[in-house]
């Protein structure tokens, strides 16, 4: 394997572009605490380093797996404080996957009530329409 390359003074644009992160959210996460403030050079310009490109990278990976910001955050301060045991993550990871078979259970819900509704929907070309007046009813 080639040797990883140390990058010392990165600036935003180029966070963006290494991690495929979008600039404002790199700026929200500062203002929200998911990153720290990176030092600032002479001219006054941020500038990260390989570390803020992991964590970057380790908050993307759990957003993508539909961590919250809060769950994150959390998962971050067992990192940060290099005390974290296997046992404390799985705790969050398991809390996680109990929330994802739950919208998951919600989303099959609305999957089922929605192919009813529209298997009643002639699909014609006149006004009335199943669909139309299951959600304009009141219950």
């Amino acid at each position: 394997m080639a040797p990883h390359r140390r990058h010392s003074a990165i600036r935003r644009a180029d966070l963006a572009r290494m991690t495929g992160c979008n600039m404002e959210t790199i700026r929200y996460y500062e203002n929200v605490g998911i990153m720290p403030d990176p030092p600032r050079d002479r001219n006054n310009y941020r500038r990260y380093d390989d570390s803020h490109v992991a964590r970057l990278r380790f908050v993307m990976r759990a957003r993508d797996l539909g961590f919250s910001l809060d769950e994150i955050r959390d998962l971050l301060a067992l990192v940060d404080g290099g005390m974290q045991t296997c046992a404390e993550v799985r705790s969050i990871a398991s809390r996680h996957i109990d929330s994802v078979r739950a919208r998951i259970a919600d989303l099959k819900r609305i999957e089922q009530v929605l192919a009813e509704t529209v298997s009643l929907c002639s699909g014609e070309e006149v006004p009335e329409c199943a669909v139309i007046d299951a959600l304009t009813e009141t219950t």
